[in-house]
This record gives structure tokens, sequence and C-alpha cells, in this order.
């Protein structure tokens, strides 16, 4: 006689950050942030802008800076930044490489939960070619009171599509994405294959929050699904 198995934890939905996981965006962006930090008189090291605001929302951004480097982000420098990133999105950005083949194999529910404002998911989505897998599953930062780290996002995102926080796998490649799937109760895939990956060193950092899996690369997210779930069944 066989133990049924258990279905409790079963994943039901995929939700997927954006940017560094879909679409290949945090070089341009970090390039940009740093050009405003600059305008406002400040000075942050790449290094530095990696590790404390990658994966954030710019709200939560901008208020660190005035508080922990005393540089003010006015709204015309944000204004600023957020043309630049669309001419540079229009010009360079590309998808992750292999995200199109991997959302054509998922055979679940997907959505994206991302920090930034929904005008830049859908021109990042529809210049990458992706924009019609999800519909209208695209949630932003911006419809919550409180960014990553916290869960917020993630649970809007699961309730919304109707499903249990722990049947749902959040796709993060940032630690406060990571730290915002655990909060919410999901599991939680850890992506390191950005062009970013290396010079944030994400890898490690990634490895130390110990999600239920890191992914390398996008071809192997079928096979990184099914190992979290029998993992947890």
């Amino acid at each position: 006689m066989h133990a049924e198995r258990n279905n409790s934890v079963e994943t039901k939905l995929v939700i997927f950050d954006c940017d560094g996981v879909l679409v290949d965006s945090e070089p341009i962006s970090l390039d940009l942030l740093l050009e405003m930090i600059r305008a406002g008189g400040g000075e942050v090291s790449r290094e530095t802008a990696y590790r404390e605001f990658l994966g954030r929302s710019m709200a939560s951004v901008a208020a660190e800076l005035q508080e922990k480097h005393g540089v003010r982000i006015t709204d015309a420098l944000l204004a600023k930044m957020r043309a630049g990133l669309q001419s540079r999105f229009r010009r360079e950005l590309k998808p992750i490489p292999g995200i199109a083949e991997a959302l054509e194999r998922l055979d679940l529910p997907c959505c994206v939960a991302s920090s930034s404002q929904p005008e830049r998911i859908e021109l990042s989505l529809s210049v990458c070619g992706i924009r019609d897998r999800f519909g209208s599953n695209v949630f932003s930062a911006s419809m919550v009171e409180r960014g990553k780290p916290a869960p917020d996002l993630f649970l809007l995102a699961a309730k919304t599509m109707g499903f249990a926080p722990e049947n749902c796998l959040v796709v993060e490649d940032s630690p406060a994405g990571i730290a915002a799937a655990r909060a919410a109760g999901m599991k939680v895939i850890g992506f390191a294959g950005g062009s970013h990956a290396v010079p944030a060193g994400l890898a490690a950092r990634i490895e130390a929050l110990e999600p239920d899996y890191i992914l390398d690369e996008m071809a192997g997210l079928q096979d990184a699904l099914k190992a979290v779930d029998l993992a947890r069944n």
C-alpha cells in the first residue's frame, strides 16, 4: 500500500519578479540610478548600490538615499531618470536568455510581481516580447503600502490570482525579493543568471538566504519547479 502524496504545498502558481528575472535590466537601471545620485550631489559605489538597492522600489531607494547617504531625490531627478530608462530600454533591453522558451513550457498559471512602476513593467515586457504571456496578471509595488522585503506585493498577487501562499512559488534574483517571498510563506527559487549576477555578487548572497533552489539558467526552470515540490512533499 502506497502512502498518498501530500499535495497541500504543491506549487499551483508561479510568481516572477521582472527586473533581473524576466528582463536583463539591472545593469541599465543601475547606470541611471548612479547618474541620478551624482546629479543629486551624492556618490555611491556600484557595489554599494547593488548591495543596498537591488530589487527595491524607487520610493524605498529614495528614502534610504536620504537617510543613509544624505542625497535628496527630487521629482525632477526622478522624472529625468525614468525618461532615460525608457529611452535606453527601447534601444538596449533584452530578455533573460531562455525565458521565452521557459514560459512556453510552463504548464502552471503565472504572474509578475515587481518593485517597478506599472509603466516600466509594461515597457520591459513589451520590448522583450513576453508581454502577452501574462495578460492582466501584472502586479506593481505601487499597488501596496510596503514594497519588498515586506510580503505585501506577493500576498496581493496570490490573493488576486486565487491561490493560497503555500501553493505559490516565487522566482527572484534579489535578497529583498527572496526575503519578501519567505515572509509571505511562499517557496522561492533564487535566480542568479542575469548579467548583473557577477558584479552584484548574487550567487553568494542568494545562497546565504537558503532559498528552496538556486537557478543559474532559465532552461532549467521546469526541473527546478519539480525539485522544489519533491523536496516539500
